[in-house]
């Protein structure tokens, strides 16, 4: 019997504490050919996106989160999020295998439930960013850049507030993505500055590979700028 790239795993809503189930994609069948400049995996096959699988939808009350959701709730929190989440809610399952429109719904759900939690700005990062990579995929431009802002702006709210500390993101990576998405969103000024920020680190950091990209970033801006200056 063949053996199929999804499985199910049994989940716990943190909020409601009811059990539901949800899919994830076995890792050996996960293989990144290549990354784009905002570190976006192009897998080898297209059909299997472990992305889409990311937050998990509590089919009971809306709830959505990820692995990196703390348990912890701020007092108060909890009244808001059943006004806010659950209290709207019509049951439905996320739990089977997911199309890019429903992978982009899972995500957006994310960012509610994280944003009302008072999540970490890093988490609500990297969820807008996940977001944009789901549009880049369905070539929906407008929503793309959209979401690309927003995790620009919970980035730069990270690097301000610190809160990146202690999770797997480095300083480095934090600041690259500040400017790489400026960059993307046509904020030339702010991507600039950024990338000046991470090349001033290339003696501290132990990402070698980050601050050349960040070098090659910055090398394609000041070209395009003289490209401009000749018009």
């Amino acid at each position: 019997m063949e053996l199929s790239p999804y499985y199910q795993k049994d989940m716990e809503c943190l909020h409601c504490k009811k059990k539901f189930k949800t899919t994830k994609v076995r890792t050996k069948f996960v293989k990144v050919e290549a990354n784009e400049t905002d570190f976006q995996p192009i897998y080898q096959n297209n059909e299997i996106n472990p992305l889409l699988y990311n937050v998990f939808v509590c089919e009971h009350c809306g709830f959505s989160f990820t692995e990196d959701f703390t348990k912890y709730f701020t007092p108060g929190v909890i009244e808001i999020i059943q006004k806010e989440v659950a209290n709207k809610w019509v049951p439905h399952s996320f739990g089977n295998e997911r199309t890019i429109e429903e992978g982009i719904m899972a995500y957006k759900l994310g960012i509610h439930s994280g944003s009302l939690k008072k999540e970490k700005f890093i988490n609500l990062a990297g969820l807008a960013l996940r977001t944009a990579w789901l549009y880049r995929l369905q070539n929906k431009e407008d929503q793309e850049k959209r979401f690309m802002e927003i995790a620009r702006d919970r980035y730069s709210d990270s690097y301000t507030t610190d809160d990146y500390n202690g999770t797997q993101m480095s300083e480095t990576r934090v600041l690259y993505l500040i400017a790489e998405l400026s960059r993307k969103i046509g904020d030339i000024e702010y991507a600039t500055r950024y990338f000046s920020k991470v090349i001033e680190k290339q003696s501290t950091s132990i990402e070698p590979k980050v601050i050349e990209m960040a070098k090659e970033r910055w090398q394609e801006i000041r070209e395009s700028k003289e490209k401009e200056a000749l018009r």
